[in-house]
């Protein structure tokens, strides 16, 4: 066993983090109170400290306790449909004690890692079997069934595309992938018709033509790409984005924070963001092909595929290209949950990387 701490990995973690809080703090400029760059500062120091305790523990020990994990995450999924306040966007994905907000759907996202990468990599010799396939298919079936109750779109499909990266990882057979990929082509207009709700039909009906709506749905997106355009290569400069300083462009702090950074730091900077950001993910996909375990080789897959999602969807619906979903940008956007939720994901990557080492299996299921 080689122990080897990842400064690159902690290091850039840390630096696109400050990057995010200064964000914050021009986002916020407006609002003439520092209490979001606070919070974000001290979610970041505490995110830190977790990161770190992770690296060192020894990730396989989450083996011993995966059932309790699951049903935690089952817990506080139930917990938000019950006591649970409605976000910017409509679901019921908050659980707030006084001016703090929890959002139980991010930290089930490492309890999902840690339990799906941990069931996988007990079957992973059976991978192709039906029945195998089924209950890997439940595990997630119940998570994202709670999801949806809030409901929230975006963390659902966050949760699937980590399904379907692990699975590709687990080398799952085309004689499944295909048939799904084709079904699924086939129902997309039954599930636009029946399944979304009126508010969820008008979000993709502005994302192909923004200016349907321009004063209501479709006006975050018309904001965001002017904020982005008017950036141009340079940028205006810190805290001289005129959408931003002057209250145009919605959710600035949060979901429209690269948004912010474009208008302030042009597309050179929005590029440079863009590749840190690429640089981390590319890092959890390293530490997933070097690892010699499989229950590492998952979780690594399942957190770089959980930060490659958010990016692309986030940068793509500030720039028209994705529709609109409320999903933040990693290390970026405002929110103490999900700052800590990707530094303890990168935490776990860390202790892949530190304990990297082949070991028994011993099943728990």
């Amino acid at each position: 066993m080689t122990k080897e701490f990842d400064w690159f990995l902690f290091l850039i973690t840390i630096a696109v983090s400050l990057i995010g809080i200064v964000i914050i703090y021009s986002a916020t400029r407006s609002y003439g109170t520092n209490t979001n760059v606070i919070v974000q500062s001290a979610a970041g120091c505490l995110g830190i400290g977790l990161m770190l305790f992770l690296c060192f523990f020894d990730y396989e020990q989450f083996g011993n306790i995966v059932k309790y994990i699951y049903i935690f995450a089952i817990f506080i999924l139930i917990l938000v449909l019950v006591f649970g306040t409605a976000g910017d966007w409509g679901a019921r994905s908050w659980i707030r004690f006084g001016s703090i907000g929890i959002q139980p759907a991010e930290l089930a996202k490492i309890c999902f890692i840690l339990t799906f990468s941990y069931h996988l990599s007990k079957v992973e010799e059976r991978i192709n079997e039906f029945r195998v396939l089924m209950g890997l298919l439940l595990h997630l079936a119940v998570l994202i069934g709670l999801i949806m109750l809030e409901p929230d779109l975006g963390s659902a499909l966050v949760f699937l595309f980590m399904f379907i990266c692990m699975l590709f990882v687990a080398k799952l057979s085309y004689k499944y992938i295909i048939p799904v990929i084709a079904v699924a082509g086939i129902s997309l207009p039954l599930i636009y018709r029946f399944a979304l709700s009126e508010y969820q039909k008008q979000r993709i009906n502005v994302f192909f033509d923004p200016n349907i709506d321009p004063l209501g749905n479709g006006y975050n997106v018309i904001q965001s790409k002017i904020a982005v355009g008017s950036g141009q290569l340079w940028g205006k400069g810190f805290l001289h984005g005129t959408q931003n300083q002057m209250g145009y462009l919605p959710t600035k702090s949060t979901d429209f924070i690269f948004s912010v950074f474009s208008e302030e730091f042009g597309f050179v900077g929005a590029i440079i963001i863009v590749c840190l950001l690429f640089l981390i993910i590319s890092r959890c996909f390293k530490a997933a092909k070097k690892c010699e375990n499989s229950y590492g080789k998952f979780i690594c897959t399942g957190v770089g595929a959980m930060l490659l999602f958010h990016v692309f969807e986030n940068v793509g619906m500030c720039i028209g290209l994705m529709p609109v979903t409320g999903i933040p940008l990693p290390f970026i956007s405002y929110g103490g949950t999900s700052l800590l939720t990707n530094m303890l994901a990168i935490g776990l990557v860390m202790s892949v990387v530190y304990h990297n080492k082949p070991r028994a299996r011993v099943d728990v299921y």
